[in-house]
């Protein structure tokens, strides 16, 4: 689903850009909204996978410590 994000950032990049310099910036530059929007669910998305990757690494640590089987006495 990330690349997903990217994709559509990339394409209404290249999309709005085209259309502000044959149209006109006064006409479409208001859709760089959804350009900066989907970028921002790109790094949003890519921030999360990230903090959840660190988390669930966090809670297998703290099951190992508090496990009293895995534990070495």
């Amino acid at each position: 689903m990330r690349l997903v994000w990217l994709f559509i950032a990339i394409a209404l990049t290249l999309l709005v850009t085209y259309l502000c310099v044959t149209k006109g910036f006064n006409k479409w530059g208001l859709y760089y909204v959804f350009v900066l929007t989907s970028f921002g669910m790109f790094f949003f998305k890519s921030y999360m996978m990230k903090r959840m990757a660190r988390h669930l690494k966090y809670l297998e640590e703290q099951k190992q410590k508090n496990n009293p089987i895995t534990k070495n006495n």
